[in-house]
């Protein structure tokens, strides 16, 4: 499968974009002055109405490209225990100490880290041959990783190839919005060889039904807009990670991503495992959530140069 993406945008066989547009929404006014009479009556008129502007301008939605979905939620309960993986061991059997069966001279190690890691000892995973880096910005669209920046820019600092995941919550917000959110706090792609494409962390449900209490046509309508939008923003498709089991179980096993996403597996076992459908082979593997330092390690399936080579795009 190409890494390379091209500069039309792309529509998904079998199903169509949400392009309609939210308009504005204005509050009736229920206020009536019991003193309205002759031009005392016009001057406190006059005064209610001036105040009852920026309240109609504020029920306006600011995003006329949201389409239909859900509005915003208000927080996410938990994001800080939200972090790539963190909901699989719940629901799927797992060999999280398992020894991948993949040499390290055909794969290059990396990881991936949240604010759950904080500080990180990024010399120490260089020293351990780690040479790339995935870090957590955000999560449905109330929550920026404050760790970000440290570890984003310390693993760059450090010599490693890094980019940015974003934590989907479908059913908080549609997916446009949610990759508006996650382009602004972090998940932008620069062109300098040294930064990854964006990444959507879709997996079981941390709040509630495995699958959002989405259909799977709803679901794989969701990640058509996420993943366009993020290709509008950035210029690249983002890499879509999930386990095999989430896929088939809450998009009914599309195949409708993989001739353009990168696929990021997760199974942590000694081997990848099965593949969603559609896809030939994976980009990158989480292969266990108990390594060394950060917990979760990833491997890329290719050598250093086809690692530069997702890099440039």
């Amino acid at each position: 499968m190409s890494l390379k993406s091209g500069k039309s945008r792309c529509r998904i066989p079998g199903r169509g974009y949400d392009t309609g547009s939210k308009g504005a929404h204005r509050a009736p006014s229920r206020l009536r002055s019991p003193y309205a009479i002759g031009g005392l009556g016009v001057a406190v008129t006059a005064a209610v109405l001036a105040t009852l502007v920026p309240a109609t301008a504020s029920t306006t939605d600011p995003d006329p490209d949201a389409g239909n979905g859900p509005a915003p939620a208000a927080s996410v309960p938990h994001p800080e225990r939200d972090w790539m993986g963190s909901t699989i061991a719940r629901h799927e059997k797992t060999d999280p100490g398992a020894t991948p069966r993949a040499t390290r001279a055909a794969s290059v190690e990396g990881v991936d880290v949240s604010d759950h890691q904080g500080s990180v000892d990024w010399a120490a995973l260089w020293d351990d041959n780690v040479r790339f880096a995935y870090v957590k910005a955000t999560e449905s669209t109330t929550y920026k990783n404050p760790s970000f920046a440290s570890q984003y820019n310390g693993s760059f600092q450090q010599g490693m190839i890094r980019g940015a995941y974003h934590f989907a919550l479908p059913d908080r917000s549609s997916g446009t919005r949610q990759a508006d959110f996650f382009v602004a706090g972090g998940g932008d792609w620069s062109d300098d060889g040294k930064t990854l494409p964006p990444v959507l962390d879709l997996e079981y449900n941390p709040y509630g039904a495995t699958c959002y209490g989405l259909t799977a046509s709803q679901i794989v309508n969701w990640i058509g807009d996420f993943t366009t939008r993020v290709k509008e923003r950035t210029g690249r498709q983002p890499v879509i990670y999930t386990t095999t089991g989430w896929w088939q179980t809450c998009t009914g096993d599309s195949a409708a991503f993989a001739e353009r996403n990168p696929l990021w597996l997760a199974r942590y076992a000694a081997t990848p495992g099965p593949l969603p459908a559609g896809w030939k082979t994976h980009t990158l593997w989480q292969y266990t959530s108990s390594g060394p330092l950060v917990g979760d390690h990833n491997r890329f399936n290719g050598s250093l140069a086809g690692l530069k080579a997702l890099a440039t795009g």
